[in-house]
């Protein structure tokens, strides 16, 4: 699993505005939020075989480049069961930081290329269009700046893996 992997179909485009919790008078923080959509079923079963509901809850501010449901099922069939086994726990830690950024970055920035360092500790490369496209890893980011109380979430259309 070495190699990028890619989705090529098009996700549809998701929450339009941010997701407010029951309880809170602003929005959720970013698993509550991901939970919400009912587009990130994968990844927030992810986080939670990873251990890592509690880091995403946390004070923050992260960055998350989350895929879809869709773009888990584009990845080779049986990627997803296999990370979820207890004994790939190492590897769907490192695929799921990857996906984390420490900050809180919009898409508001100038067109460019962005090596971010990531939890999992490399970089993924963000480039962002004279256009206004945006791409993390080759991934296409379909719906930015879901804003959360401890960060930001950009949808994208792809899993993106460390090398």
């Amino acid at each position: 699993m070495t190699a990028l992997i890619s989705s090529t179909a098009a996700a549809a485009a998701l929450l339009a505005a941010p997701v407010l919790a029951d309880h809170h008078s602003g929005p959720a923080d970013i698993v509550d939020t991901a939970v919400a959509a009912d587009d990130f079923n994968t990844l927030v079963a992810a986080v939670e075989a990873a251990g890592l509901v509690d880091a995403l809850k946390g004070e923050g501010p992260f960055t998350v480049f989350a895929p879809t449901d869709e773009a888990f099922a584009a990845l080779p069939e049986g990627t997803v069961e296999t990370l979820l086994q207890p004994e790939n726990l190492p590897q769907l830690q490192a695929v799921l930081t990857y996906h984390v950024v420490a900050g809180a970055y919009t898409s508001d920035i100038d067109a460019g290329t962005y090596n971010l360092p990531t939890l999992q500790g490399s970089e993924v490369t963000v480039i962002v269009g004279e256009d206004g496209t945006v791409t993390v890893d080759g991934a296409n980011v379909i719906t930015a700046d879901i804003e959360a109380s401890n960060g930001v979430i950009h949808v994208i259309d792809a899993v993106i893996l460390p090398n």
